[in-house]
């Protein structure tokens, strides 16, 4: 399991998990993922914590995952980082709520993304991974405590590029990295591809990507659990017991197994 500090909320009739993710439990700069409904409660939530939020990060623009972002960017002052190709969605967000839901209010991110870029936030160290195939644009956001050396207060915008870490650069045991997946892989299941944009076919190459970077030493050990995954619904899981576990998972865990 990673050793940052992770807050799961669950909000909302869809039950998303929103979460604050901060370097560790004494940290007082956090990052707040997904804010999907309850804007009110998050914000009791950061009160209580006592964290500034340094950014929200948003995997993919689903109303279900984005339906208080705009409260609380609005009273945090954070910015706001959305997958480029979703932003859309963000900005007109009740054309695409199905009915029965919201009201919700629209925002423009202060940032886009397009996966392949590099964060330094809250202390903390984020490869952008593009992930689609519950929605076009989805991205995962792969976090590690920066290193020790790096500035303790610097922020930073996008770094483009900056996807695949060069060989001077510190790069964290797999172990040691959260993995905010929004709706990409779940506790014995994946995610939905029925809904517009979504496709199967892609969502099993990413999903096999996350597999191939972050289950460590599953493969040759098995029992290893590699990456935490803290994914958009139900609950925390590991790349590894996916990899072990998951149905869905059958075609990667036997290539996994011919290749041991």
């Amino acid at each position: 399991m990673s050793g940052l500090d992770v807050r799961m909320f669950t909000v909302g009739p869809v039950q998303e998990n929103a979460y604050i993710v901060r370097r560790d439990a004494a940290a007082r700069r956090a990052l707040l993922v997904d804010p999907g409904e309850e804007p009110e409660r998050l914000l009791q939530a950061i009160g209580g914590l006592d964290v500034e939020i340094e950014a929200i990060l948003i995997t993919h623009c689903h109303f279900d995952h984005i339906g208080a972002v705009a409260p609380l960017a609005r009273a945090t002052g954070a910015p706001v980082y959305c997958p480029q190709i979703e932003a859309p969605l963000l900005r007109d967000i009740m054309v695409w709520t199905p009915p029965g839901f919201g009201p919700f209010q629209s925002w423009e991110p202060e940032h886009t993304l397009a996966g392949g870029e590099r964060l330094g936030l809250a202390g903390l160290d984020i490869e952008v991974l593009f992930t689609p195939g519950h929605s076009p644009g989805h991205l995962t956001y792969a976090i590690a405590p920066a290193a020790e050396d790096a500035p303790a207060d610097g922020g930073s915008a996008p770094t483009a590029g900056a996807g695949s870490p060069g060989d001077d650069e510190l790069v964290p045991a797999v172990d040691a990295v959260a993995l905010l997946s929004g709706d990409v892989l779940f506790q014995g299941s994946v995610g939905r591809t029925d809904l517009p944009g979504g496709d199967g076919a892609v969502l099993a190459r990413s999903i096999a990507e996350l597999v191939r970077r972050f289950a460590g030493e599953t493969t040759i050990y098995p029992g290893g659990q590699g990456a935490t995954i803290y994914p958009g619904h139900m609950g925390v899981t590991t790349v590894g017991r996916e990899l072990q576990t998951n149905p869905f998972l059958a075609d990667l865990r036997e290539s996994a197994a011919v290749g041991r």
